[in-house]
């Protein structure tokens, strides 16, 4: 029995050019990335309006490329550009172009805005299509690496240390090389590299120093206001005063705080007591907890903790789409003074006080007891929530925080293979987060659209 195969001919030329449609299925993605960036004005993008120069490249197609080759896991400039020549859809997409990696590196870090205005226009499309409304939402948030080693960070007191020595290097290169030029040695050439490669290490441990000296001089002005008005409090009730009076800011930096000399934005972090310290980013998200799991609204901190995140993470949810009526978070965004914010606009939270409240301990837990007993709550906002949160109905409105939040941070990081940002500095690292979070959105919608 003889067994026929298809026939391979690689030799053949074809007699009329092919056409690229052919070649991508018609439920690919790539169709409705193309159609979600039309919607986006082009006065969105930055251009070279003045038409000197190279031919620009479409920024809509720019945009559906970096949209496109984020939501299937290719991040890298290089890596997008090679897509453009073996990826049959991404060849689709660009029309046969091929953007170089500079290109695409610096449409990348340059139209953050146009990334935006795409975001809110995919979520308009879901509202649209009645597959988002606005109700319940989730918060939560994730730590990914920076582009940045934690070996480069530099703490405040060892950069003061440093900088001595350096300077005392310097000092005793330069008396050496004094002695070279007199004794006409050799071995002297040498030495002003040397001093030359000290005196720009002294310089850049220098400006970490004053990177961090600003730093605190900045967060201590952003808490005078607070302590001012503590301080007017106290005095405005003479008769009340309780424990010891509120302490000014300190504007001098602690001895361990750190800068890093790659990514200055970037903080020292780790997820657990259990966890590895890494380099890193706070990325936060606001998602639908209604059943359509699309993020509503994202941003990045440096702030290794989500206390104080709650307020801006709601605030963030575009007005056109709806206002919550619920917003679900874990106990690291505990914070009594937004809950009665929260309450005052019509917004119900949905916050455990402790781990304990939140249900994290299961009844036969493998886990050892925690050595110290959990500190009971005083402030009665606390004990409120606690008490909610126990009900039959805080339980079953609770529950979907795992099912809603976390899934979205196990897709990105997962699926879609987004572990580390590529760019650096805080504004620029928010830009990056953007975009991934339209990329879920891009993906999250077509399953559901297609489904």
């Amino acid at each position: 029995m003889s067994t026929r195969f298809v026939t391979i001919d690689r030799q053949t030329p074809m007699l009329m050019p092919p056409d690229l449609r052919s070649w991508v299925r018609e439920d690919d993605l790539v169709h409705f990335v193309l159609e979600a960036v039309e919607t986006v004005p082009l006065s969105r993008f930055e251009v070279n309006c003045r038409g000197s120069g190279s031919e620009q490249f479409p920024p809509r197609m720019m945009l559906a490329l970096v949209v496109y080759c984020y939501a299937n896991g290719i991040f890298g400039s290089r890596r997008i550009e090679r897509a453009t020549y073996r990826d049959v859809a991404v060849r689709y997409l660009t029309a046969d172009t091929h953007p170089d990696h500079d290109t695409i590196c610096a449409f990348r870090r340059r139209n953050v805005e146009a990334v935006s205005a795409a975001f809110l226009e995919v979520l308009k499309l879901a509202h649209e299509l009645k597959l988002l409304k606005v109700g319940t939402i989730s918060i939560d948030g994730t730590h990914i690496k920076a582009n940045a080693s934690k070996y480069q960070a530099l703490s405040y007191e060892r950069a003061g240390e440093l900088e001595q020595q350096l300077k005392l290097e310097i000092e005793q290169l330069m008396a050496q090389a004094e002695q070279a030029d007199a004794a006409a040695a050799v071995d002297g050439q040498t030495l002003p590299e040397q001093i030359a490669r000290r005196e720009t290490l002294r310089q850049k441990v220098a400006e970490a120093r004053r990177r961090i000296e600003q730093r605190a001089a900045a967060r201590a002005e952003a808490e005078r206001r607070d302590f001012e008005q503590k301080r007017q409090a106290r005095e405005a009730r003479p008769g009340s005063r309780k424990g010891p009076p509120p302490t000014p800011p300190d504007p001098t930096p602690a001895a361990r705080e750190q800068v890093n000399l790659t990514d200055e934005d970037s903080r020292i972090m780790r997820k657990s007591s259990r966890s590895e310290y890494q380099q890193a980013y706070n990325a936060q998200a606001t998602v639908d907890a209604d059943g359509s799991q699309l993020i509503l609204a994202a941003h990045v901190t440096n702030c290794p903790a989500d206390a104080g995140e709650l307020l801006p993470g709601v605030a963030a949810v575009p007005a056109g789409l709806g206002s919550p009526t619920a917003v679900l978070a874990d106990s690291g965004y505990v914070d009594a003074d937004a809950f009665d914010r929260l309450k005052a606009d019509g917004i119900e939270p949905y916050v455990p006080p402790s781990r304990a409240a939140a249900g994290q301990r299961r009844r036969h837990d493998f886990r050892p007891a925690p050595e110290k007993p959990e500190k009971p709550l005083r402030d009665p906002r606390l004990v409120a929530m606690r008490a909610k949160l126990q009900t039959d109905a805080g339980r079953s409105l609770y529950a979907k925080r795992k099912k809603t939040s976390e899934p979205v941070f196990g897709i990105i990081k997962q699926a879609m293979g987004f572990r580390q940002f590529l760019l650096r500095g805080l504004h620029k690292v928010d830009g990056e987060w953007l975009l991934v979070c339209l990329a879920y959105n891009v993906r999250r919608l077509f399953a559901l659209a297609t489904a």
